[in-house]
């Protein structure tokens, strides 16, 4: 009777280092600081590069796009979020989705890590000054000594759960994450 164990098996980047790990893809042996975890299992670095390289396509021209289209968007939504207060809840997100299909149009669907931080970036400068535009604002209110300054720490606050829910809707709607 003969033993049907194989030997071992060493990984391909160090030879020196015994293994059990494949990769799903290539079948390549790899050992545990090669091995990058995807949701289909472990891969080996060269084919999880490999397959970046297809789902990455922008262009240059792309960057500077997303991030005015972002910005404008985000500046215009930032002011009519002043207006609605308590509705901002309901208008942030419909803002962040505007802007997330407005940088997908414009960059023509293309997509790349940076884009979608780069128009994330566009997103939270637009927000930024009607926010800071209160907090300067209610801090002149509340050094005037006026007895009425909660009234404008509202706006303040307001302000920011405006840039916090269309900042999380843009990048949840750019990035494609599924929510089950």
């Amino acid at each position: 009777m003969s033993d049907a164990t194989p030997g071992p098996i060493y990984c391909a980047n160090h030879p020196d280092r015994e293994t059990y790990l494949r990769c799903n893809r290539c079948d390549k042996p790899i050992c545990t600081q090669c091995a990058v975890l995807t949701p289909t299992g472990y891969r080996c670095k060269e084919c999880v590069r490999a397959q970046k390289k297809v789902y990455e396509n922008s262009k240059a021209l792309d960057l500077p796009l997303a991030f005015i289209v972002a910005l404008i968007l985000a500046l215009i939504g930032g002011q009519i979020a002043g207006i609605f207060r308590f509705f901002t809840i309901f208008v942030a997100p419909i803002v962040g989705v505007v802007i997330a299909e407005a940088v997908r149009w414009v960059v023509r669907n293309r997509r790349s890590t940076l884009l979608f931080r780069v128009a994330l970036g566009g997103v939270i400068l637009g927000a930024l000054p009607s926010l800071i535009m209160n907090i300067i604002y209610f801090i002149q209110i509340l050094s005037s000594g006026v007895g009425v300054s909660w009234l404008f720490l509202q706006d303040v606050i307001w302000q920011g759960v405006y840039l916090f829910l269309v900042t999380s809707t843009a990048y949840y709607r750019l990035t494609g994450i599924s929510i089950r």
